[in-house]
């Protein structure tokens, strides 16, 4: 009988807390005022043959593409970052130049920065206020470097972030002699940014949005 009770206390458990899932409102989708894509540092030496070839970085890319296409076709602002090296800003290295599946169309603004954050030093920030923007669509590259830096400096600036988590790469680090696979690190930087930080979605909800 206590056998019998345990297992009607536990069905009724499972019960409720499906019924719950069932009726819980679907989390909302960010609205985007005043939206701009801020493409960052999708750049060749991050694909294979570079100098940091990342994990994921051809899917990654064309996963923003799909996003810069959708920002193109409703005519909204984007703005591309390209990492230069400081002692060298004009160099003509090829694997500085920007990923052919994200190029810069011609009237689309490129930024050029020489730290972790698209801010730093940059024009980045009066371009934003020149054109009234209200909100950030990040994706790109490094997820825990140049992504991450960029995204809480510009919520501290009182801006509403998306980050696009499918459009974004990193690479495998090592911690006290251990690696930390690069999933890993998405993951945790992911989970970091999402709430406080930003709102973190796929490409194909930003491009739902969008529709």
């Amino acid at each position: 009988m206590f056998k019998v009770l345990i297992a009607l206390v536990e069905i009724g458990i499972v019960g409720m807390a499906t019924a719950f899932a069932q009726n819980t409102p679907p989390t909302p989708a960010p609205v985007l005022e005043k939206p701009v894509l801020l493409i960052i540092d999708i750049q060749n030496f991050y694909f294979e043959g570079g100098m940091i070839p990342l994990v994921g970085s051809v899917e990654a890319s064309l996963k923003a593409k799909a996003v810069l296409e959708a920002f193109r076709e409703k005519k909204l602002p984007i703005i591309h970052v390209r990492h230069m090296p400081a002692k060298d800003p004009e160099t003509k290295d090829p694997q500085y130049e920007i990923h052919s599946n994200v190029a810069p169309q011609s009237e689309e603004a490129v930024v050029i920065k020489h730290f972790a954050n698209a801010f730093r030093e940059t024009d980045l920030q009066s371009r934003l206020q020149t054109l009234g923007i209200k909100t950030i669509v990040i994706c790109g590259m490094q997820t825990h470097m140049c992504v991450e830096a960029t995204t809480r400096h510009a919520t501290d600036l009182g801006y509403t972030l998306v980050v696009i988590e499918d459009a974004c790469a990193t690479r495998d680090l090592t911690f006290k002699g251990s690696s930390v696979p690069a999933a890993s690190i998405q993951t945790g930087v992911m989970a970091a940014l999402n709430g406080t930080y930003a709102k973190v979605i796929t490409a194909a909800e930003i491009a739902a949005i969008l529709k």
